[in-house]
């Protein structure tokens, strides 16, 4: 209890005083300690904040250079978006390096290029019959989950296994095949299956890739969908898939790149296909990127230009067909994303994957069956092929496989 002297010492105007003394100097001055003040917390918040919308900007603006202003929209029942893009306008002439291009008298040159073929393949954004204005070109639209999977990011750890057929050594100016459409089972969703053909520089570092794939971080579902790929420098800066960088120059206003192919092959069912042929125009050395279904005709679905490469800006000294897997499984087992079928070669026609009628250009328009193919597995436990030539087939492989499995690890 309090004695009386201690109540009026309490109650003295000195007491009194010294009480809002003390609480003035607490308010203006406040008591420092290990953790953050109001002050620092705040600014804490701001430089977060700046540097959210700094990366937010800079992801914005990227994807205004992919997504250019569009004279139309089609909406595909798949759910992608197709912006008719006026030719002059698409990524391709974003580069410096390409602004000639922009002069070419592209309307004398779409005539007659765009027939539309009438089969069993087709891709969904334009199965009504709905196709971009003539002097616009096709593009797929990028959201922002899909954009920093344009490229192929080399500093991840990660396994790549391919299962090729090859022929290397001399000057080819083009190469053609019929790919045999399947949706292989991907198991991780940043992980990949692919079938394709490659042509390559005498040192591999530059490339150019076109063929079918299943991706679904960069496209967002497990359709197989019509890719291409270029690299000047063994995927270290340049290149990206389809449209989303400046190189590739969209001719088509009928074919999208990146945009799904169906319907896809049954096992012990119907098999569909697609026909590409990479080729070289001797005249200005751009390389075409060709495409056509069924018996119809090859349509021209763009070029790369001559001078985004050294080495590919003449002929190529290697061509490759066949397939990949993209491996991120992060247990380091082997992953169990399917390659074609998911099926071994040894199965053959309608349960394994093909590639068929393969041939190389040794001369402007002269194509002949693959000259002493060689061939290539990885890993022959996980993923196999198996090549051979008749009559029908021309020059073919079955290719593919399971990926993890007993034997498989």
């Amino acid at each position: 209890t309090l004695t009386k002297n201690t109540k009026m010492k309490l109650n003295s105007p000195i007491f009194s005083f010294l009480l809002h003394f003390i609480f003035l100097v607490t308010f203006i001055f406040p008591i420092y300690s290990s953790k953050p003040n109001n002050h620092q917390i705040v600014d804490q918040s701001l430089q977060y904040d700046k540097e959210f919308h700094k990366i937010n900007n800079t992801i914005k603006t990227n994807l205004q250079q992919i997504n250019k202003p569009a004279i139309k929209t089609i909406h595909s029942p798949d759910g992608d978006i197709i912006d008719c893009v006026l030719f002059r306008n698409q990524p391709a002439f974003d580069l410096p390096i390409l602004k000639e291009y922009q002069s070419l008298d592209y309307q004398e040159k779409l005539k007659g290029r765009n027939q539309i073929n009438n089969s069993s393949v087709f891709q969904p954004w334009s199965s009504s019959g709905e196709f971009c204005p003539e002097g616009t070109v096709p593009i797929r639209r990028t959201n922002e989950q899909e954009r920093r999977f344009g490229r192929k990011d080399m500093t991840i750890p990660k396994r790549l296994y391919e299962v090729i057929t090859f022929v290397q050594g001399r000057g080819y100016e083009g190469a053609k095949a019929s790919l045999n459409v399947w949706a292989p089972q991907v198991e991780n969703a940043e992980e990949s299956s692919s079938a394709k053909i490659w042509v390559q520089s005498p040192t591999a570092k530059e490339s150019i890739e076109a063929g079918w794939q299943v991706f679904p971080k960069q496209y967002g579902d497990h359709n197989p969908r019509l890719f291409i790929y270029w690299t000047a420098d063994a995927y270290k800066s340049t290149g990206c898939y389809n449209l989303q960088c400046p190189g590739f120059v969209q001719f088509s206003r009928t074919i999208g790149l990146g945009a799904a192919i169906t319907p896809v092959s049954k096992r012990l069912g119907t098999q569909y296909s697609f026909n590409l042929k990479i080729e070289q125009d001797q005249k200005n050395r751009l390389w075409w990127l060709e495409y056509g279904s069924g018996s119809g005709p090859f349509e021209k679905v763009g070029y790369w230009p001559f001078n985004l490469f050294k080495e590919l800006n003449n002929e190529a000294n290697l061509v490759q067909f066949g397939g990949e897997v993209l491996d991120l499984n992060p247990t380091g087992d082997h992953t169990a994303t399917d390659m074609g079928s998911g099926q071994f070669p040894e199965l053959g026609l309608e349960v394994a994957a093909f590639i068929r009628n393969m041939q190389v250009a040794v001369a402007h328009d002269t194509y002949v069956d693959l000259p002493n193919p060689q061939y290539l597995e990885e890993k022959p436990d996980c993923y196999r092929i198996k090549g051979g030539f008749d009559k029908y087939h021309g020059s073919y492989i079955f290719y593919g496989g399971p990926g993890r499995s007993d034997i498989c690890l």
